[in-house]
């Protein structure tokens, strides 16, 4: 029988938390204090944050790997996200690690997402490292906080050994850990030591041969396509003859071309690398995630990487409105579908089908975020392309019903707006199902359709004036719960190609919201605004004042027209009819009818 081993070298743990609870700004705390970066080397603020949307959301979107040292044991970190949408993420990193520190903020506490990242780190029998940030904030709640934490392991279903974790206390953005409150701590040693000492080695079978399961992708400008993993079993080195293990089970021969580890933050090439490593292989452009890669003499494939189904999909097609083209370096439906196909080889969230219409793609994901960040990447990319509004996804039940996505949706609110939430959110088929009134703060638990959701986040913002908070998890699929009114406003629809003006913009603002300012390029079809009434209306954006000769008795009417708040893309998918299309540039966001020449509902 073969032996288990540890790897005591080793050490892998990924740090899962709620946005915006800290976790990058800890790990730049852990590199400055383990020795990554030369004394003096100027560095900037949340270095795991590599992409530009992170950097200006202040969020986490994708998962990421670094390592530090700390008293010659190598520590591997997983920057995972904190949004539920991003759940994939966080479902490849936690394959690849034996611990995790959740992080909490010592005000908020536990949220909706914590939650959901706390439950998948459960679910994989991870060791629990509890860390209470941001100790030094004015309102912190630490000891009200720390037994929230208790309740949601509880209330997860956690084991006796699970519920007892570790507790530090901690200030990420100054670099400080501590065991008790009234510890003198100057620095993250508490935490380095508690990782090393309550987080298991890794585990592997002695005189097994080599195992790896790709749990994530990368691309290299010299060597191709990267896999992404944790070895499971054996040693492998550069130039090593193996196979890889599709979905088909069928070994294909493939070398390693080159190997690497994770050293600080970047990539170092390595001669070989042991059990438990997370290493970083190329040698083949056919891998891919769940792929198992092993030796041609036991080729032994691991189990696949699973995660939940899609609930959400959107239409992807060119754009065929009079501005093709200009904006965009590629338009052709070719490099579109090129792009999503290459997306969901990358995300196992993501996946993309054909559909009966010539030149649309249906991608199917986790959640109208997900769709809005994977378009603006796109858009950054120098695609020119047009989506549709997002659509939940239906399922048949056992005995024919239709089943439909549902979620838990946490609200948290001034106590006069419980009543406008609570009566927009029943409309629309929620359920109250928990309600606490803590101060005059209410928070609120509801049951709602996935579809009550989309476009619900900007008139939430509206009728608690923008002091409220809203966050959903997926929780499962139940029995449809009947129709309700989505938007009840039409559409204001320019009538003609051209350029709009203030005088005909000043004229149509007692008509409804407009979404355009004085200047912008309008064509026929083409969404300038929201009608106040039900019905869609089509006017003349670029219709100017005529001039005569004869001199006018009294001032003529001011034509400045009201500010027009930035069209973002979350704003414009939100506003979305079924019959609608957000156009999307690198310069420009449009929203526009799909079909520009067809008959309105006037």
């Amino acid at each position: 029988m073969t032996q288990k081993a540890e790897n005591g070298r080793i050490r892998n743990i990924a740090i899962i938390a709620h946005v915006d609870h800290g976790k990058t700004t800890l790990v730049d705390a852990m590199f400055k204090q383990s020795g990554v970066f030369r004394e003096g080397k100027e560095i900037d603020e949340r270095i795991m944050d590599s992409m530009d949307l992170e950097r200006e959301r202040g969020i986490t979107i994708a998962a990421k790997n670094c390592s530090v040292i700390w008293e010659g044991i190598k520590t591997n970190i997983l920057d995972t996200p904190g949004h539920a949408d991003f759940g994939a993420e966080v479902e490849r990193a936690l394959s690849m690690v034996e611990g995790a520190i959740l992080l909490v903020d010592a005000s908020e506490g536990p949220l909706p997402q914590t939650r959901f990242v706390l439950k998948k780190a459960l679910q994989a029998n991870l060791k629990i490292i509890t860390v209470i940030n941001k100790i030094d904030r004015a309102d912190a709640r630490i000891q009200e906080v720390l037994d929230e934490i208790y309740d949601l392991f509880i209330d997860l279903d956690a084991t006796d050994e699970q519920i007892d974790f570790p507790v530090l206390y901690a200030i990420g953005r100054d670099g400080l850990a501590k065991r008790e409150m009234e510890d003198d701590s100057k620095d993250l040693q508490p935490l380095f030591e508690t990782i090393l000492d309550f987080i298991p080695p890794p585990v592997y079978k002695e005189n097994e041969p080599f195992q790896m399961l790709v749990s994530d992708l990368g691309h290299s400008d010299y060597t191709g396509r990267l896999a992404i993993g944790k070895i499971a079993n054996g040693q492998v080195s550069s130039k090593d003859e193996l196979v890889l293990i599709g979905k088909e089970g069928t070994p294909k021969s493939i070398r390693i071309s080159s190997l690497q580890l994770y050293q600080g933050t970047v990539l170092a090439v390595a001669p070989s690398a042991e059990p438990g490593d997370i290493a970083v292989v190329s040698g083949t452009d056919e891998f891919e995630i769940g792929d198992t890669i092993c030796t041609k003499e036991q080729p032994k494939p691991l189990p696949r990487i699973t995660v939940d189904e899609p609930t959400v999909s959107m239409r992807f097609t060119i754009s065929d409105s009079p501005f093709s083209g200009m904006e965009g370096k590629l338009v052709q439906s070719s490099r579109i579908r090129e792009r999503l196909e290459k997306e969901a080889l990358a995300n196992v969230a993501v996946s993309v089908e054909d559909s009966r219409e010539k030149g649309v793609f249906i991608v199917k994901g986790r959640g109208e975020f997900q769709m809005a960040i994977l378009v603006e990447t796109m858009r950054r990319e120098g695609f020119e392309l047009c989506v549709g509004r997002p659509e939940v996804i239906y399922k048949t039940g056992p005995k024919g019903e239709t089943l439909e996505p549902v979620e838990t949706l946490y609200v948290d609110c001034d106590e006069e707006f419980t009543g406008v939430v609570t009566e927009k959110l029943s409309i629309r088929k929620g359920r109250l199902t928990n309600l606490v009134n803590r101060r005059g703060m209410v928070a609120m638990e509801f049951s709602v359709p996935s579809r009550a959701l989309i476009g619900y986040r900007d008139e939430f913002l509206t009728d608690t004036k923008g002091t409220g908070i809203m966050n959903a998890i997926f929780e499962g699929y139940e029995p449809y719960r009947g129709d309700f009114p989505t938007r009840r406003t039409g559409s204001l629809i320019s009538d003609r190609k051209g350029r709009a003006v203030p005088y005909a913009l000043y004229n149509l603002e007692p008509r409804g919201r407009l979404v355009i300012s004085p200047g912008t390029p309008v064509y026929k079809g083409m969404i300038i605004g929201e009608h106040s009434k039900h019905n869609d209306l089509e006017v003349n954006p670029c219709k100017e004042k005529k001039l005569t000769n004869m001199r006018a008795s009294g001032k003529d009417d001011s034509t400045v027209c009201a500010p027009v708040k930035p069209l973002t893309l979350e704003h414009a998918l939100n506003f979305l009819n079924e019959d609608e299309m957000v156009e999307v540039t690198p310069k420009s966001i449009r929203i526009r009818k799909r079909d520009l020449h067809g008959s309105r509902k006037l």
